[in-house]
């Protein structure tokens, strides 16, 4: 069954790779794990992720600032992402987006930062990943604003409605699933993977976050992503293979790889 999974959001220039990062990634192919997409979340991780990208031949990248290090942005900032998105290797701009979780910072800096990001994205004509927390109706008024299915990308670890999903889906959006959706009380993200179409749906592991059951609380990678294949197949009710063959040509597609 382990033949083609893409990973198409983790984070394995984190600290808690600092360890054994390097064999870690090196073994990922063993488990079926072929792509993956490394995600910068603030411009020091960026520059983590240009590195890493650098380092193994079948990673990827993706340049941008989650909201909750928008604060310290300058356009300085926003010229040296432009010139680094222009590598072929760096495939997305995020992940980016608005996170309500938190009251740092002010949510008209996130906004402020999400739009002039979704601005970068047109000029290096690159998808988005979105980040989006607690803040369904400002993300998809700023997306829908912003003329977002012009750009395309993906929701990454969708928290929403069925309603919502169907939002991003019209505007020809994938949803990103990962490990919430076996997690037991994850009812509304299993609702959603039954309802999104396979053709829309990339598997992610957003590591070393939220892994999966039954792994769940501890350090996340890709070699978790079968469960979360098991999980999707066992909703939809078809078989792991088609869930992987899927979401791998999507992936692609997502990317345009």
């Amino acid at each position: 069954m382990l033949n083609k999974i893409f990973d198409t959001h983790a984070h394995y220039d984190d600290e808690a790779f600092d360890t054994d990062r390097d064999i870690l990634i090196r073994s990922l192919k063993e488990s079926g794990i072929i792509n993956v997409v490394n995600v910068g979340a603030s411009i020091e991780s960026c520059k983590k992720t240009i590195e890493v990208v650098r380092q193994y031949d079948f990673f990827y990248g993706a340049l941008g600032v989650h909201p909750s290090d928008t604060a310290p942005l300058t356009e300085e900032d926003m010229k040296w992402l432009h010139d680094e998105l222009l590598n072929d290797k760096m495939v997305a701009v995020g992940e980016i987006g608005l996170d309500y979780y938190w009251d740092e910072p002010s949510r008209d800096i996130q906004k402020k930062w999400f739009v002039r990001q979704l601005e970068l994205a047109r000029e290096v004509n690159k998808p988005v990943i979105i980040h989006s927390r607690d803040a369904a109706a400002d993300t998809l008024d700023i997306m829908k604003a912003e003329k977002c299915h012009e750009i395309g990308g993906v929701i990454h670890c969708f928290s929403y409605s069925k309603e919502m999903a169907r939002e991003y889906l019209d505007m020809g959006f994938y949803i990103g699933i990962g490990g919430v959706v076996t997690f037991n009380n994850a009812k509304k993200v299993k609702e959603v993977a039954e309802y999104v179409p396979l053709e829309s749906i990339v598997l992610e592991t957003d590591c070393p976050y939220l892994a999966p059951v039954p792994n769940r609380g501890k350090r996340n990678s890709s070699i978790n992503l079968p469960y979360v294949v098991d999980e999707i197949s066992r909703i939809k009710g078809i078989e792991p293979d088609e869930v992987i063959n899927q979401t791998y040509n999507n992936a692609l597609r997502l990317y345009r790889i």
